[in-house]
């Protein structure tokens, strides 16, 4: 069974409750699986029930009867989540469903709220007994982000659930790594003989990890606000694709074998002192659209964002692996709203072959071959290299080798969530992260919050909405030579 809290709100309306349908779909839930959803607002389940039948997808993917099997198993319950006499009817609710579902006891928490309610729901869970697991039965909870906002508000919520839940049965959820190229990323590198060997500082000359959005904050300028880009994005969505581009290999696929690899790559990183901070990351705030452009609004102007905010909408990186294998190899990581393109993905630069064997030709400055994982929005991987253009002048030109899941595979229905869902129903932690993950992710944000707090910014907005982003971004990889590879530039 699943136990939404937050059931009424835009996550479980847009992906959750579609992931449900496309488990199902794929034959992966079974007859017994239940729903009970849990929000503030006074309703029955029919009621609840029609207004989720006007929500979900009608499409090919998504009969009417998938929607009727869902709907028939979804229950509603209002309450306060911060008052125990919720949790008590609760109780009651689950025994009376399992009694009828033949669920066997086993429940999974989903807390898509605000952050603010995460350690009060589990501290009501925990009292009411709703956490203790009896026999085979299992009791997990789901956590979305943002999992604190600092190191120490992480490691308190971490010691809160901890003292209600054991580590295992705590799943702090990502929805980034649920994506097949994220996931494809360990097969990629691990499973293929000709990778593996090449990856590393011997061979590699930068790696780049962008996350660009076309969106402005939408309806969460209050969170926003507060949170800004660099706490928002990079402790958890960008730093998962760093550990996973440059962990070692596992001793095996077990989930603690492969999450004691990605802590690893993060204790590596090197921490920023004060003065590099003000030389390797860069803010960035977005005005309004360019003229010529269209028009779309100053993120001073957006709703619920303070009109004399000096929040970051952007944020570029330098990081430095230290250790063996990416020594010297610099991580150049950037995340920013009202961006050019929507866009995602991981760039392997590698170095330029040592010995000149077409100098005195028109090909003497040969181009690096690139590596590019596009994790959204098509998925898929390429591959640029150099190939001698047909004629009787030596001359190269660029040539690009292609994998899209799409076209290989055929499209799936997605919202990034299944996968993840599907592992926290059998068990399986791989893709979540640990405590011990969070905090070292904090760890790093850490001191660049601390001048960034010192110091704040003076030149915002900096970057007009629709571009990609503030000139000195552009200027960050400049001064090492080198440039930022937009979707562009890759074809």
């Amino acid at each position: 069974m699943l136990v939404l809290f937050g059931a009424s709100g835009d996550l479980a309306k847009r992906k959750l409750f579609p992931a449900l349908l496309n488990l199902r779909r794929s034959g992966l839930l079974p007859n017994e699986f239940a729903v009970l959803g849990l929000a503030t607002s006074e309703m029955t389940s029919e009621a609840f029930r029609d207004r989720l039948r006007g929500e979900l997808p009608d499409s090919p993917e998504h009969p009417a009867e998938l929607t009727r099997w869902l709907l028939e198993r979804t229950h509603y319950m209002p309450g306060d989540f911060r008052s125990d006499e919720l949790y008590g009817r609760l109780q009651e609710r689950l025994r009376e469903i399992e009694a009828g579902g033949a669920t066997r006891g086993n429940v999974v928490f989903y807390l898509a709220t605000p952050p603010d309610f995460f350690g009060d729901i589990v501290d009501r869970l925990g009292t009411a007994g709703l956490t203790a697991e009896a026999g085979e039965s299992f009791r997990r909870v789901i956590i979305e982000k943002p999992f604190g906002d600092s190191h120490a508000s992480a490691r308190e919520l971490n010691a809160r659930l901890g003292s209600v839940l054991r580590e295992s049965q705590v799943y702090r959820i990502d929805h980034y790594l649920g994506k097949e190229t994220v996931q494809n990323l360990l097969v990629f590198r691990f499973a293929n003989g000709i990778f593996e060997p090449i990856w590393n500082r011997l061979y590699i000359d930068n790696v780049q990890i962008t996350v660009a959005e076309t969106v402005g904050v939408e309806q969460r300028g209050r969170y926003y606000d507060k949170a800004g880009a660099l706490r928002d994005m990079v402790p958890n969505h960008l730093f998962q694709l760093l550990a996973l581009t440059a962990m070692e290999p596992p001793s095996s696929f077990e989930a603690e074998s492969v999450r004691d690899e990605k802590i690893k790559v993060l204790r590596a990183i090197q921490p920023l002192s004060p003065e590099e901070v003000l030389t390797r990351t860069v803010r960035g705030q977005y005005g309004a659209s360019a003229e010529g452009q269209a028009p779309m609004p100053a993120y001073r102007a957006e709703n619920r964002v303070d009109p004399r905010s000096n929040t970051e909408s952007y944020v570029a990186l330098k990081l430095v692996v230290d250790n063996w294998r990416w020594a010297d190899v610099p991580f150049y990581l950037r995340t920013g709203k009202r961006l050019s393109r929507q866009h995602t993905d991981v760039t392997i630069t590698f170095r330029r072959p040592p010995h000149r064997l077409f100098e005195g030709t028109q090909v003497a400055d040969v181009t690096p071959n690139v590596l590019v994982l596009h994790l959204q929005p098509d998925e898929g991987i390429s591959l640029t290299f150099q190939a001698k253009i047909p004629g009787p002048v030596v001359q190269t030109g660029p040539v690009e080798m292609a994998f899209n899941y799409a076209d290989h595979f055929g499209r799936t229905p997605s919202t990034g969530y299944e996968t993840l869902l599907y592992d926290c129903i059998c068990g399986d932690p791989t893709l979540f992260q640990r405590a011990d993950s969070v905090e070292d992710g904090w760890s790093v944000v850490e001191p660049i919050l601390d001048v960034w707090r010192a110091l704040p910014a003076r030149s915002f907005p900096n970057y007009a909405a629709g571009s990609w982003g503030p000139r000195e971004a552009d200027e960050l990889l400049s001064r090492d030579g080198r440039s930022w590879r937009n979707p562009s530039d890759q074809g």
